[in-house]
């Protein structure tokens, strides 16, 4: 079983270790069959999928989809996964319009978009604790110490050893 936990199908390989680890073993020939709970699962875009079907029956592997019920091992199933790929790809671009479009309206409304900003005092305090004596404070006691992320620390210790360098 190969699980990627949170990684989107729209993800490429190389970010989606579980995805990776199992075309490597299917490149061995180590099963017979790939079932996947949906096309979505796999990918987003049809140029990726039909590519991912063209590997898998070149290593005389099929696909089977439970949600949509396709076996790829006869012409009707491969001639449905491949519509299925569409959608797939059309609703992707369906999302990231609306998303787009929402970004758009939220900047016209006036709407400050991202992270809040953190003030020029929570500032010093990081750098004052950062270089406090011999031996600098490390950054998740500062992160603990101050309650802030680990990654707002290290974000305004770069920012002032860019400034200084």
């Amino acid at each position: 079983m190969f699980v990627d936990h949170g990684d989107s199908g729209s993800k490429g390989r190389d970010q989606r270790p579980a995805y990776d680890q199992m075309c490597r073993k299917m490149i061995r020939k180590e099963f017979d069959m790939v079932m996947v709970w949906s096309v979505d699962r796999l990918g987003r875009s049809l140029q990726h999928l039909i590519g991912f079907l063209k590997k898998l029956h070149s290593k005389q592997t099929d696909l089977y989809l439970h949600q949509q019920g396709i076996d790829t091992t006869t012409p009707s199933g491969k001639a449905m996964f491949q519509m299925l790929g569409v959608f797939a790809e059309f609703e992707r671009s369906m999302i990231k319009e609306r998303i787009n479009a929402g970004l758009a309206r939220a900047r016209a409304q006036g709407k400050t978009l991202g992270r809040p900003r953190v003030s020029g005092e929570v500032k010093k305090k990081v750098l004052s604790l950062r270089n406090e004596g011999s031996n600098p404070t490390g950054i998740k006691k500062i992160a603990k110490n101050l309650k802030l992320g680990v990654g707002t620390v290290k974000r305004i210790i770069d920012e002032y050893e860019t400034k200084v360098a």
